[in-house]
């Protein structure tokens, strides 16, 4: 005769397999930007912490900035300098746009994510639900 499965304990297995990520609730929020105008350059004072943030490679949020902006642009130590003057609203738009395309989780929304290349292609690994989503490289 088969074996009798105790639903309970086979459902507490199976959580006990789960990432501990899933359980957490902390809210994640996208950084807002901190910039000021000088002359004809646009400094964005807390780059390095929005990179830290979205647990990004700077350069990798830097270039999808200068696409987005269309100028030219360069860190100097923790903040971004880019030519042209946008406001911060602009800014915080861009940030918003990157989080949503290259950090939150399309499947489970949660910015548990890491860029993985396999060969030519660039996919947006979930850490906390384990999808795998194609994303077009910059």
């Amino acid at each position: 005769m088969a074996e009798k499965y105790d639903y309970e304990k086979l459902l507490e297995e199976a959580y006990a397999q789960l990432p501990k990520e899933i359980f957490e609730s902390r809210r994640f929020e996208i950084p807002k930007t901190i910039s000021f105008i000088e002359g004809k350059k646009t400094v964005v004072q807390n780059f390095k912490e929005i990179a830290d943030i979205l647990n990004r490679d700077v350069k990798h949020i830097l270039k999808f900035f200068l696409r987005e902006l269309a100028t030219a642009g360069e860190i100097e130590g923790t903040r971004a300098v880019f030519k042209g003057q946008f406001s911060n609203y602009v800014l915080n738009d861009i940030v918003k746009r990157y989080a949503n395309l290259y950090v939150i989780c399309p499947e489970c929304k949660k910015p548990d994510t890491k860029i993985v290349r396999e060969g030519r292609f660039l996919f947006l690994v979930c850490e906390a639900c384990g999808a795998k989503t194609p994303i077009k490289p910059l």
